[in-house]
C-alpha cells in the first residue's frame, strides 16, 4: 500500500513518508521503500504490494527499511 503526503515542502514531504515506513516495517516481512515522484513529492510503498518492484518505481527509490519481522519461528 503506498501513502501520499500534501505538506508544504519536500523535506517535510520525505520524513512522513520515513515515519510510515518505519512504522510499517516493524509489523512486516516485506521491505518498505520511499519512492521520490515528481508530482507528489515522496511516497511510501510496501514492497509486499509487488512480486517484484517494476523497474520504473525502483529507479526512483531513495531509501529502504527493511521489513523487520523474522520467519524463523
Amino acid at each position: 500500500m503506498a501513502s501520499i503526503f500534501r505538506t508544504s515542502s519536500n523535506s517535510e514531504r520525505y520524513f512522513a513518508a520515513l515515519a510510515v515506513a518505519e512504522r510499517r516495517a516493524l509489523h512486516s516481512f516485506f521491505d518498505q521503500h520511499i519512492v521520490e515522484d515528481r508530482e507528489l513529492g515522496y511516497f511510501a510503498l510496501d514492497e509486499g504490494d509487488y512480486n517484484a518492484l517494476p523497474a520504473h518505481l525502483a529507479a526512483r527509490v531513495v531509501h529502504t527499511i527493511h521489513g523487520a519481522m523474522l520467519d524463523e519461528f
